[in-house]
């Protein structure tokens, strides 16, 4: 299949998850003290905001107020690639690493004021919003960073060779999506950030998230002990299988994202069945804690605006929803690193300018479509 193929009609992507083994001689970091946020968390912000009559009066102030937002646009000004006017959408989900606020107990580190992107979706909604691509970027790909101006009006100068998370380090939201736009030539139309503190709460809020394992999952650093089998896992067990990376295969970043992708299938599931849109009470706190949990471009910085947003995205399942990883290689010189490879992510970003559906040839070969599945949604 070539990137010039017919769209095909929604097929879904198995839900699982994996892992890659790998050639002896090469090790990986054996830590990572950094904790994981979701793309779900901004999905079901976006969801469980849609609050029909009830969002005025106080409801509506007190959302509202919850909502962060930075305008991207004027920081990046009309340098950026054209907007595709087809009926699609591209959003790019970011987690941040903050040890701010109550993210600090959660970090295992101190407030020092910095962050990174630990997780970085492109969320591509296809015309008539009944289907979604997401492709995850590896927090340790080696990119070339453009300059970028943050939303502060201060401006950094380019970088070579530095991970792809660098960039929000460097110049926040901002520079993440130039950095974004520049790896595909494609625009963001819209931005959100999760706060991995807010993605735990949520969880608890739902009631938990049910998986099953088919392996055994054992890892300290993440406080996570699962024997193969279905769980129902609280917010704090939810948010150690997202950031888990000596758990399961080699404990690169690759499995870890499997683990993500799979993680998001089974919460949206979740989401459908909790019935929280005939429990007011049930809807407004997940709503409460959702909103406080994100941070958005100012297009979608209020509760009218992201209950529009949420309204175009609710049609959406779990089963039309195709999930990828970006194509990529270890790097030769450093297996703890990985470098896009050029050709075959060209296959993605070509697909989802044209709005069809993404190749299996885009991961066929890479060190991304090497993986062996370990979770599942129940």
């Amino acid at each position: 299949m070539s990137a010039e193929s017919t769209p095909e009609p929604g097929i879904p992507e198995p839900n699982t998850i994996g892992t890659r083994s790998r050639g002896k001689g090469r090790r990986r970091k054996t830590h990572s003290k950094r904790r994981k946020a979701l793309l779900v968390t901004a999905w079901t912000a976006a969801g469980v905001v849609v609050l029909g009559g009830t969002g005025v009066g106080y409801v509506y102030f007190k959302l509202n107020g919850n909502i962060k937002s930075v305008d991207i646009n004027q920081a990046l000004g009309a340098d950026r690639p054209t907007k595709v006017d087809n009926g699609s959408e591209n959003i790019l989900v970011l987690g941040s690493d903050s040890r701010s606020g109550s993210n600090k107990k959660l970090g295992g580190g101190a407030d020092d004021g910095s962050a990174r992107s630990d997780t970085a979706m492109i969320v591509h909604v296809y015309q008539g919003h009944k289907k979604a691509s997401v492709v995850s970027i590896p927090r340790d790909t080696l990119i070339d960073r453009p300059v970028c101006t943050d939303t502060k009006g201060t401006t950094h100068p380019a970088a070579s060779g530095v991970m792809f998370n660098e960039s929000y380090g460097t110049g926040g939201a901002a520079c993440a999506v130039k950095t974004v736009e520049s790896l595909t030539g494609i625009r963001m139309d819209h931005y959100l950030e999760v706060d991995f503190a807010g993605f735990q709460k949520l969880i608890d809020d739902l009631g938990g998230v049910q998986v099953t394992t088919t392996k055994n999952i054992h890892d300290p650093q993440s406080h996570l002990n699962l024997k193969a089998g279905t769980h129902t896992l609280n917010g704090q067990e939810s948010l150690g299988l997202v950031r888990t990376r000596h758990g399961v295969g080699d404990g690169s970043d690759l499995g870890r994202i499997q683990l993500q992708q799979a993680f998001i299938k089974a919460l949206i599931d979740q989401v459908k069945h909790v019935g929280v849109l005939s429990n007011p009470k049930k809807l407004y706190d997940l709503a409460d804690t959702a909103t406080q949990a994100v941070t958005t471009d100012s297009d979608l910085g209020s509760v009218n605006s992201l209950a529009d947003f949420a309204n175009g995205l609710k049609g959406i399942s779990s089963s039309h929803m195709k999930m990828v990883t970006m194509p990529v290689q270890y790097d030769p010189a450093n297996p703890n690193r990985v470098v896009m490879e050029k050709a075959k992510a060209q296959l993605v970003w070509e697909a989802l300018k044209n709005d069809r559906t993404i190749p299996k040839a885009a991961t066929e070969g890479t060190a991304t479509g090497e993986a062996k599945g370990v979770v599942s949604a129940s």
